[in-house]
């Protein structure tokens, strides 16, 4: 009997060239996995590159506090302990997605002018997301509606006493914003006692390019 050397390598050579093919096949396709992106803020699709994704949800009643998810995070949530009764807002740097503020400015017991100078202060092409809870109307002024309308509301004229509203919107553009949404207080309507049902609104926001 005569050992065949030359077989043997050949069947070796083909043994590791299956075994590196098949490797080769299974990482790609584990690469494949792990690579995909996946959709933040629970939205149904992964936003662009030049966009971020967001969800904002009003409070319910004066019982859940809304919720404020940015870029994949959530800033503001009942959960978080950090919401409050009024407008709960988020200040974004729109070119590089930081976040410079958030708290709640209280539109029920909260001082007006103070309410004002808040919004006065946020500069030009931040992007602003607002939530309210309990009741957003009562210190509102028609100064501080002006500043909403001036970041791209157009329902923020219509919002009284314990309605539901959120809105994502940029300053110093003065441009109508798609990212908003209003519940009216109806005792006809009204799911709660005394309130609406909560609204929520989401998307994908373009970064700021200039302003």
């Amino acid at each position: 009997h005569v050992h065949n050397s030359e077989c043997d390598s050949c069947f070796f050579l083909f043994v590791v060239f299956f075994l590196l093919g098949c490797f080769t096949i299974f990482c790609s396709s584990c690469i494949g996995i792990t690579a995909k992106a996946v959709p933040k803020c629970s939205l149904s699709a992964v936003c662009p590159s030049d966009h971020f994704a967001f969800k904002i949800q009003s409070g319910a009643a004066n019982v859940v506090g809304p919720k404020i998810c940015f870029d994949g995070k959530n800033i503001m949530s009942h959960i978080m302990n950090n919401v409050g009764p009024g407008l709960n807002i988020v200040v974004v740097n729109g070119e590089n997605g930081v976040v410079e503020k958030f708290g709640h400015l209280n539109m029920i017991s909260g001082n007006s002018a103070d309410i004002l100078a808040y919004l006065n202060e946020i500069k030009p092409g931040m992007i602003v997301l607002v939530a309210s809870f309990d009741d957003a109307a009562t210190k509102m002024t028609d100064e501080i509606r002006q500043m909403f309308v001036e970041m791209g509301s157009t329902l923020i004229g219509s919002v009284k006493r314990r309605d539901n509203w959120v809105f994502a919107g940029r300053t110093g553009i003065k441009i109508k914003s798609f990212f908003e949404q209003r519940a009216e207080n109806d005792k006809e309507t009204n799911i709660f006692d005394g309130w609406p049902g909560m609204v929520e609104v989401g998307g994908c926001f373009p970064r700021t390019i200039g302003v």
